[in-house]
């Protein structure tokens, strides 16, 4: 029995490491009727991007996971109208796309995605980053997420383009933190979709 249940719970882990649909909850496997297995609820349907629950009409779904240290990769998903499909993750570690510093997606105001990129700001060099910043039209939804050091070699010029997108926390980022962020360019407000979690060794 030890055995069994050692094994399920490895096979729930990864499914949900590697997002895997799971068809069939624990009271499936082990229904014995079609009255037992009544008993045991199903797990809930998945929406765009994962979430719980589907978006309100006139909204999109997205979902981002900052990586986490340099051990667990980072995650940006996006309900796009130009990707086909219902997981729509634009940038993982599956897609080979992701790299240390900050990873980005962008799209334009009717949600097309325009492009997926990460700058390797941990090397110091941030010059890229700002151009790219600099470089963004009004309007354009812009997703960033920290992998490693995303932070350390941040300069003033930059994290102030950063702010004026509405973020609150990105001059309190330190090396290897996790901090997502969602926000439109030209946006008057601080943005609300913004996440940060300060590294900890022994807790991430």
């Amino acid at each position: 029995m030890v055995a069994v249940a050692v094994f399920l719970l490895t096979f729930y882990v990864i499914s949900q490491v590697f997002e895997i649909k799971m068809d069939a909850s624990l009271g499936n496997l082990f229904a014995r009727s079609a009255l037992d297995t009544a008993a045991f609820p199903t797990k809930p349907s998945r929406y765009k991007c994962g979430t719980s629950k589907a978006c309100p009409e006139k909204h999109f779904a997205f979902k981002m996971i900052s990586g986490a240290a340099n051990v667990v990769g980072p995650k940006i998903c996006l309900e796009a109208a130009n990707v086909v499909g219902t997981t729509l993750f634009l940038m993982t570690g599956v897609e080979n796309n992701v790299g240390r510093g900050i990873i980005v997606t962008w799209a334009n105001g009717k949600r097309e995605v325009l492009d997926n990129k990460y700058f390797g700001i941990w090397g110091g060099d941030v010059e890229p980053f700002i151009e790219f910043l600099m470089s963004i039209q009004d309007g354009t939804i812009v997703l960033m997420g920290t992998y490693d050091d995303g932070a350390t070699k941040l300069n003033d010029e930059a994290q102030q383009l950063v702010a004026e997108f509405g973020s609150t926390y990105i001059t309190n980022l330190g090396s290897r933190d996790s901090w997502i962020f969602c926000s439109r360019k030209g946006i008057k407000t601080n943005s609300p979709f913004e996440q940060h979690i300060k590294n900890n060794k022994d807790a991430n």
